[in-house]
């Protein structure tokens, strides 16, 4: 069965959303595109999932999405919202009206661009939503000269299959406070 698609204006990029469901999301969606606030639905087994570009989240479901992947910053919800209020972007996804995923960017405005957190509830791995929010995200910054994520290494697999690499012989360094990791 062909997923029913459904174009519709929006009216600001800032508001953008996209409506995607499919039996495989993982890889049918690679052309897709969501550009000059124009969304596109489809429909199919999988139900109807949103993608949104909004800081006004609630903070519950905030911290059910960060506890489901074991992220040490779920005990800490009020910065936590306000670390994702301050971010230059954020790309939430929702199936009905359940928070199911979550990327954010921070940027210098044109040249580098890190994107910090991406989380999907553990019952949607595999079905392609932190892979949509990811191409979003890459969409957003595509004339950027540096894109850079911090992967754990079960998910290095992942971040390759949708465009990131080593960074040459760099090696990742920080002060962390969390017991995550």
């Amino acid at each position: 069965m062909e997923p029913a698609i459904i174009d519709a204006d929006i009216a600001a990029i800032r508001g953008q959303w996209i409506l995607l469901a499919a039996d495989d999301l993982n890889s049918e969606y690679a052309d897709d595109r969501c550009a000059n606030g124009r969304a596109r639905r489809q429909e199919g087994r999988m139900g109807v999932i949103d993608y949104r570009s909004t800081k006004e989240l609630p903070i519950v479901d905030i911290v059910n999405l960060y506890k489901s992947n074991g992220w040490s910053s779920a005990q800490k919800p009020e910065i936590l919202l306000k670390a994702l209020k301050n971010s230059e972007n954020v790309i939430s996804a929702w199936s009905e009206d359940r928070l199911i995923g979550l990327g954010n960017a921070i940027s210098d405005g044109c040249l580098v661009v890190y994107y910090p957190h991406l989380l999907v509830l553990p019952d949607y791995h595999g079905r392609g939503v932190g892979r949509e929010i990811i191409r979003q995200l890459k969409e957003i910054y595509k004339d950027f000269h540096q894109h850079i994520i911090v992967s754990e290494f079960n998910a290095v697999n992942f971040y390759q299959s949708v465009g990131f690499s080593r960074a040459g012989n760099t090696v990742p360094m920080w002060i962390y406070e969390g017991n995550d990791h």
